[in-house]
């Protein structure tokens, strides 16, 4: 599983550099998750750190 970003990020950053596995980057508008390296920290914390910074709460599980 892993995660996305929508619509509703403001484009802050405060989800990048607290991604372990550098999953999150920038994008045209909105940051966006590379579903291929996101891992919703399993094995590096007990819940996804981009979720817990986000002040907007734009990142939810992606649907496959």
């Amino acid at each position: 599983m892993a995660l996305m970003i929508n619509e509703d990020c403001i484009n802050c950053g405060a989800c990048e550099p607290e991604c372990p596995t550098e999953a999150i980057s920038a994008g045209d508008d909105i940051y966006i998750i590379d579903p291929d390296k996101c891992v919703e920290c399993k094995g590096y914390f007990d819940e996804p750190q981009c979720i817990s910074v986000c002040p907007v709460d734009c990142i939810f599980p992606l649907e496959a």
